[in-house]
């Protein structure tokens, strides 16, 4: 079983496929870390040799920020616009839609399960 950045990549997936197991590496960036390391796209995890994963954990590494770091970034991110008291901090704040959505219907994701209103029957 390999792992890499603190996560076990499933062995009997494609190496690609297997890469965006890990936070912070998606399909282009799989794509990238294989072409560079002249990886087949076609290679199941479980045929790598033990120096390939050396290899791949090293790229990794060196080019990208994942897994803890990524997250840590993230959050420090959004706790910097919270602090700020801009718009976008106080939407994180109060927990609902940042990018401008509609909350009138839709929404249900951020604000949660639909509360009933008191006094609301006719």
């Amino acid at each position: 079983m390999a792992r890499i950045a603190g996560v076990n990549l499933p062995t009997n997936k494609r190496v690609i496929i297997a890469l965006t197991y890990i936070h912070g590496i998606g399909r282009t960036s799989a794509l990238q870390i294989a072409d560079k390391l002249k990886i087949d796209h076609s290679r199941r995890v479980q045929d790598l040799s033990d120096a390939d994963i050396l290899q791949i954990r090293e790229t990794i590494d060196a080019d990208f920020t994942v897994e803890g770091d990524l997250r840590r970034n993230t959050s420090m991110n959004i706790k910097r616009l919270m602090d700020l008291a801009c718009y976008r901090g106080l939407r994180h704040r109060k927990g609902l839609p940042v990018r401008g959505q509609r909350t009138h219907t839709n929404a249900r994701t951020r604000k949660g399960k639909p509360k009933a209103i008191a006094g609301k029957k006719k």
